[in-house]
This record gives structure tokens, sequence and C-alpha cells, in this order.
């Protein structure tokens, strides 16, 4: 099997979520030794925004693309397929200013891809990515859990993942991390041993 890595804070090793997504993937690999894993690092390489461009490229036969084109279009198209060829992902997905960080963000308009992850029917749209599972490490300094102010994290991501398809999906939580030392250090503890306890204890 193959699974896809993300991973999109900006704060390197003092990261939490890049902490527990590792421990995900490392928990995942001793379940499954045989699994390949593909690792993205939206912070480190950043995938630009979603633009005009993108869609000029996309529109433009491939012998007629200059330079930045085919750059934006083999970015598109090599994004996409990292996602399209991965059984499973572990999105590493820390709250920003009441959101996900702007690169995954970026990275998300780049596998929503009409005719590829979803289409629309007559009845609806429909997601074609059923067959993945998505485990999501959601990291926040407050408690926004159930809260409005959650809205544009953990529930964005359910809508979209929903959107394309995907019902299988867990949350890995360490939030309140900025409520002081030993908050902090009981929320990354208490997403270790779900790691360790739970996620895999079917495998």
């Amino acid at each position: 099997m193959k699974l896809l890595h993300i991973d999109s804070s900006i704060l390197g090793d003092n990261s939490a979520s890049r902490q527990l997504s590792r421990s995900v993937v490392e928990a995942w690999q001793a379940a499954e030794p045989a699994a390949e894993v593909i690792y993205r690092d939206l912070a480190a390489d950043a995938i630009s925004h979603f633009s005009a461009a993108t869609l000029v490229a996309a529109g433009t036969p491939e012998a007629m693309r200059d330079a930045a084109q085919q750059h934006e279009a083999k970015l598109s198209s090599e994004t996409l397929q990292e996602f399209l060829d991965a059984d499973a992902v572990v999105i590493a997905a820390p709250m920003y200013n009441f959101s996900i960080p702007t690169q995954l963000k970026a990275w998300i308009d780049r596998v929503a891809v009409a005719g590829k992850t979803f289409r629309y029917t007559e009845a609806g749209p429909e997601g074609l990515c059923g067959n993945k599972k998505v485990i999501v490490v959601s990291t926040a300094g407050g408690l926004h859990q159930g809260q409005p102010t959650g809205v544009g994290h953990e529930d964005f991501l359910k809508v979209f993942l929903g959107f394309i398809g995907i019902t299988d999906v867990e949350f890995v939580r360490a939030h309140g991390l900025a409520y002081g030392d030993e908050p902090r250090k009981q929320a990354m503890a208490a997403a270790q041993v779900q790691i360790d306890s739970e996620l895999f204890a079917a495998a």
C-alpha cells in the first residue's frame, strides 16, 4: 500500500503536528511494514496558490506552454497523481487563525479536480475517492472542537474529504497547546496514547 504523508506546519522541529504526524506514520509502518511512504512538506516546498496562471496552464496545449506554464501544469499533475495513487493519507493540520494553513489549502486546491477526485451528476456531486483512508493530525493552541471557531479547521476538512468521497477519516487531536506547559504536555501525551493504543489496534 502507498501512504501519503502531508506536513503543513511552518514551525519546523518545534511543530506539534509534525511530531504527531511522524508518530502516526511510524505506527502505520509498524503495522504494515510493506507500506510505501511518500512525503510532502508543504512548508519547505510550498505549492503555489491556485490562480489564473493555473487555469491558463491547464487550458494551454502542452506543446504551446511556456516555461512557467509547464512548471504550473507539472505541479498540478504531480500533486494530483500523488494523491490518486495513495491508498491512505496522513494530513498534519495545525490551526492558524481559525483555519488550516494556507499551504494546506493550496494543496487541497490541486487535488480537488472535477472528473478526477469528484464529479457532478444529475443527482448532484459524487466523490471518487471513497477507497482511501485519512488520518488528520489536528493541533491547536486553543480549544475549538465543536465550537464555531473550529468551523474553518476540522469541519472544513470533514466537508472537503466527504465531498471527494472519503468517509474513513480519523482525527488525532492535541488541542489547548498554548494553555501552558502542563496542558500542552498532557495533550501531546494523550494524542500519543491514541496513536500507540487505538489507531492500529485491529491491524
